[in-house]
């Protein structure tokens, strides 16, 4: 069951109205909430959270950080939440998840904080590194809660994981909506700056350090990781970040999904349609704004790509992430940036085997290559990347997407971050990592490798989207070495220690990654080489 304490809510001004929230509280005592059980209390500025102990750390659950996205403030900025109902809020539930296939709900701005347990050494307010997770899945989909974070958290940091807006109810660009008085456009990145300022204002009541938080998220969370390094509105949130497998749409030249509010409102891209087209197909031909509002959240998510992207909006992005990062115009702070060894086979087993359409013969490759890469393109990777070099079509076509997708996007985001900023850069490179939950038992006609999204199950416990899997004590070795290295890194800003491995600065003139294989990571200098980057990718 979802926390429904979010839905009584009202706005108030903090300056003025949390002095009197506090003396209510003195009143009260705050010795006074804690339950028989000594459930863990923290103090925020809508009142007091309850939670509860579990797992070895205190854990707050669905914790509302803004005013419920509904009604006339769909399509608008977050705005504060205010007082709990009676000033505390039980905070052992997940909120909802953000509107999606399958289910959620536009009321779902909530977060939830997992602090150490006070038995664990790090109990008790020692002002604490915070790092805050921003999930994956297309802008389209995920929710906050199916994230275990407990290994990061025995390592003495807190970990803060949130929802935000999701498809075209978080990322909507149209003339009547663009029109209000109001920041356009990316609403998803909105509600993460929000959540963002959130924990500046409210995480010491948990013990944790404002002015050390690390942002870090996978695929449509690191990619979100970039676009807030790149927006001048975030300047000041964090001061580290980690960008995994974020690079899917940006620095390159051959995909142009990050378009301006103009082209989105009226032409779109080949992906996703313009907003016009979008209020036409919902039946809001009128364009207006009310209409709009007025449509059933499940009307857009039924007619959502996958992914969508975020807009270059003039204010929370000003140019593109790439451009922001060419030109050091971007919020500098120490980075931690990868991918994975075979990042797009995931979708090659999605999109192929898992539909009963493997792809068998040299012409169903042909096929599959030109409906990734178009014709034009299409020819140049069929003679790099030919059907008889690989021992399954499914590996082929995982090979040019991952290079062309992943791998070399982000390699060059690399180089650009580090003219200007400590990078340290990284492959996940466990060829026998376990499949996702919904994959067991499916038939494949490739293994998957290091897919996309393989990772996070050795930074987060029993992550929903692997289920209970059992890593292997190669795997558990690698797994603490990784977690290890991001916390250490939300501690100083390097993720170097004396337990693990050396991990070196990324330099362009160097060009290692640290390779993540089990057991223990080493360094590797044949990236480019491996992934055709220079010699291919680049060259357009």
């Amino acid at each position: 069951m979802k926390n429904s304490q979010g839905t009584s809510h009202r706005r108030f001004r903090f300056s003025s109205e949390l002095p009197l929230v506090l003396t209510a509280l003195c009143a009260m005592g705050l010795s006074s909430l804690a339950t028989a059980d000594d459930r863990p209390t923290a103090l925020t500025q809508s009142g007091v959270v309850v939670g509860l102990r579990d797992g070895g750390m205190n854990k707050f659950l669905g914790i509302p950080y803004a005013a419920p996205p509904v009604g006339a403030l769909r399509w608008r900025p977050p705005k504060p939440y205010g007082f709990f109902p009676g000033f505390v809020l039980q905070a052992t539930e997940f909120g909802s998840e953000c509107t999606q296939a399958g289910g959620g709900s536009e009321d779902c701005l909530f977060l939830n904080v997992y602090t150490p347990s006070s038995d664990s050494g790090y109990g008790g307010p020692h002002g604490l590194p915070v790092m805050v997770w921003i999930h994956g899945g297309g802008l389209t989909e995920g929710s906050s809660d199916s994230y275990d974070p407990v290994w990061l958290v025995q390592q003495g940091v807190i970990v803060v994981t949130l929802n935000y807006r999701l498809g075209y109810l978080g990322f909507f660009a149209q003339s009547a909506i663009d029109a209000e008085n109001h920041l356009k456009g990316n609403y998803g990145l909105m509600d993460q700056q929000f959540a963002f300022k959130w924990v500046r204002r409210n995480i010491a009541g948990f013990g944790g350090n404002p002015a050390q938080v690390t942002i870090f998220g996978e695929s449509a969370g690191g990619q979100s990781v970039y676009a807030q390094l790149a927006s001048p509105l975030a300047a000041g949130l964090f001061r580290g970040a980690i960008a995994e497998s974020g690079s899917y749409t940006e620095f390159q030249d051959y995909f142009d999904d990050i378009v301006t509010l103009a082209q989105a409102e009226t032409t779109g891209t080949a992906t996703v349609p313009s907003g016009a087209a979008i209020a036409a197909s919902v039946g809001c031909a009128n364009q207006k704004a009310s209409c709009l509002r007025a449509v059933p959240a499940a009307a857009f998510v039924a007619l959502e790509p996958f992914p969508i992207y975020p807009f270059v909006d003039g204010t929370l992005l000003t140019q593109t992430i790439g451009a922001a990062f060419a030109s050091g115009e971007f919020n500098q702070v120490p980075v931690i940036s990868g991918t994975n060894h075979d990042e797009y086979r995931l979708f090659v087993a999605l999109d192929y085997d898992l539909v009963g359409n493997p792809i068998l013969t040299s012409a169903e490759y042909d096929a599959a290559v030109t409906a990734l890469w178009g014709s034009t393109l299409g020819s140049a990777v069929l003679a790099l990347y030919p059907y008889a070099n690989y021992p399954s079509g499914g590996v082929a076509l995982g090979a040019s997407g991952t290079d062309g997708i992943f791998s070399c996007p982000a390699r060059n985001a690399d180089q650009l971050l580090a003219q200007f900023v400590t990078t340290y850069t990284y492959e996940f490179n466990d060829e026998n990592a376990p499949p996702p939950q919904s994959f067991f038992g499916g038939l494949l006609t490739f293994p998957l490798g290091a897919y996309h999204g393989s990772e996070v199950q050795y930074l987060f416990k029993g992550a929903d989207l692997f289920g209970k899997v059992s890593l292997s004590q190669k795997q558990q070795e690698l797994s603490s070495a990784m977690v290890t290295y991001w916390t250490q890194f939300a501690k100083t800003g390097n993720p170097n220690s004396s337990g693990e491995p050396a991990w070196a600065q990324y330099s362009a003139a160097a060009d290692e990654f640290q390779s993540f294989i089990p057991p223990t990571p080493v360094a590797e200098s044949d990236f480019d080489a491996e992934h055709l980057c220079s010699a291919f990718w680049n060259t357009f």
